[in-house]
C-alpha cells in the first residue's frame, strides 16, 4: 500500500496510510487503529522493513507494531491481523530478544534500526496503522484517479499478500462487483503498472494471465476470492484511495 506518514500527538488524526502517533499504550494501539484507520501495522519482511525507511520521518526512534505475546498460556507470538499467521522464520529480532524482562513484555515494538524487540505494553510509545477508504461512488478509472488524488492520496496500491488481505476486506462493502485499483495498462510500452511507480512484485491469481489490451485497468472482485481482473476503463466502479 503507498503510504505517507505525518506524525501526531494526537489519537484522533484521521491522516495518512500508516501513521505514528505520540505516547499511546501498547494495548490500546490495536483499539485505536481498529476503529479510526485498519489495523496495527505489520512488517513481516525485509521488503516492508525498507519500505518504512522511505516513509517515515528522520527522528522516529521506534513504534509498535501489530505483534503481541498471548498470555492465554500458549505464550506464542501473534500478528493482531487475525488473518495473518507469524511466521518464525521471517522475524528480525534484537540479538537477544524477545527476553520478556520480568515477565511483562508482550508487546512486540520496531527500533529504527528496524530490529525487532519485545517491550511492556504499558509503555506510552509511537505506533503505525495501515489507513485505506473504500468510496462507494462509481466513477470510470480516470475519474476514480483524478478523486483519490484530489481527496486523499492515490489510488491503492498491493505489493504483497498482506495488502491483499486488507483490502479485500474493505471492498466487502462494495456496492459494484468490482472495485478499481490503481492498476494500469501501458499501450505505448506494452506493460501493466501502478500508478504510484511501484513494480510490480505481487500478482494476484488472475492477473498473471491478462490480456494487454488498451484502455484497461485493473479490479478487484468485491465477492468471491477477491481476485483481480481487467475492466474497460469506462465501466463506472466503487475504487479504494490510500488516505493522507
Amino acid at each position: 500500500i503507498k503510504s505517507s506518514v505525518n506524525v501526531q500527538k494526537k489519537t484522533n488524526s484521521h491522516k495518512s496510510s500508516r501513521t505514528i502517533f505520540f505516547s499511546v499504550l501498547g494495548q490500546y494501539c490495536v483499539i485505536v487503529c481498529q476503529e479510526k484507520h485498519t489495523d496495527l501495522a505489520t512488517v513481516t519482511n525485509m521488503k516492508d522493513m525498507k519500505r518504512l525507511i522511505n516513509i517515515l520521518p528522520r527522528d522516529w526512534r521506534g513504534a509498535w507494531i501489530g505483534l503481541y505475546y498471548q498470555t492465554d498460556g500458549t505464550r506464542k507470538w501473534h500478528w493482531s491481523d487475525p488473518g495473518l499467521e507469524f511466521n518464525e522464520s521471517e522475524t528480525n529480532w534484537n540479538p537477544g530478544e524477545p527476553n520478556d524482562a520480568n515477565g511483562w513484555q508482550n508487546c512486540g515494538f520496531i527500533w529504527k534500526s528496524l530490529k525487532w524487540g519485545d517491550l511492556s505494553c504499558n509503555d506510552p510509545r509511537y505506533f503505525l496503522c495501515y489507513d485505506v477508504i473504500l468510496i462507494k461512488e462509481n466513477k470510470t478509472w480516470k475519474d476514480a484517479l483524478t478523486y483519490c488524488r484530489g481527496h486523499h492520496d492515490d489510488l491503492v496500491t498491493i505489493t504483497n499478500m498482506d495488502d491483499q488481505r486488507w483490502i479485500q476486506e474493505k471492498v466487502k462493502e462494495a456496492s459494484t462487483p468490482f472495485v478499481w485499483l490503481g492498476l494500469r495498462f501501458n499501450c505505448f510500452k506494452n506493460i501493466w503498472f501502478w500508478v504510484c511507480k511501484e513494480k510490480i512484485s505481487y500478482q494476484n491469481s488472475t492477473s498473471a494471465g491478462w490480456m494487454n489490451n488498451c484502455n484497461t485497468s485493473g479490479a478487484m472482485q468485491a465477492g468471491g476470492e477477491h481476485r483481480w481482473f481487467q475492466r474497460n476503463d469506462t465501466e463506472e466502479l466503487n475504487f479504494i484511495c490510500s488516505k493522507v
